[in-house]
């Protein structure tokens, strides 16, 4: 539990001054910065060798945060991702509060209520959204344990979470869904 809340302090330290994190979420490892940082958030563009114009998901804690960074969100969303039978990311239309370099030209945005522990305890006591896009340069391979993460990625974050650095379970990105006006378009399974 000491090292779980140590790093918890350290992300804490480098989020409030822009830096970038490396850190397992409940799906692959992740790059993350606070996403209200357009500065924050263009670094991760540049580490990643990845278009500005590519969305990146953004982490939340639960459905309260999701109704305070998205204008009038359809609330029967809510109810298809109690039922969902792994993480997902849902395109939500109407983004608000976010770093302007995070939304896409047509207002959207992804976000995963996260259900990992470390994540959500991050998250509960940073009281912003995070980035989370998966620790590999973009069109490269999805790293899905610590150690396939590339050095370059490792190198040019301020801080690496130790927390579950040994941890050899496989894990997949989120599923990606848009949802709109109750349907569900499936992007990623």
């Amino acid at each position: 539990m000491v090292i779980f809340e140590n790093n918890i302090e350290e992300c804490l330290k480098v989020l409030q001054s822009g830096g970038l994190i490396l850190y397992p979420t409940d799906t692959v490892w992740g790059i993350g910065c606070d996403a209200t940082n357009e500065a924050a958030v263009e670094k991760i563009y540049a580490i990643k060798q990845r278009p500005d114009n590519k969305a990146m998901i953004v982490l939340l804690t639960d459905e309260r945060d999701v109704l305070k960074y998205v204008a009038a969100p359809d609330l029967q969303v809510f109810d298809y991702l109690e039922k969902a039978t792994k993480p997902t990311t849902v395109i939500y239309e109407g983004a608000i509060g976010f770093a302007e370099n995070l939304i896409g030209e047509d207002g959207s945005i992804a976000i995963r209520i996260c259900k990992d522990d470390f994540c959500k305890h991050l998250l509960k006591r940073f009281r912003k959204p995070l980035v989370s896009t998966s620790a590999n340069i973009s069109s490269k391979p999805t790293a899905k344990i610590y150690r396939e993460i590339n050095q370059e990625i490792k190198d040019r974050v301020d801080y690496i979470v130790n927390y579950r650095q040994d941890d050899e379970t496989i894990v997949l990105p989120s599923s990606v869904i848009k949802w709109s006006n109750g349907k569900v378009e499936v992007i990623r399974p």
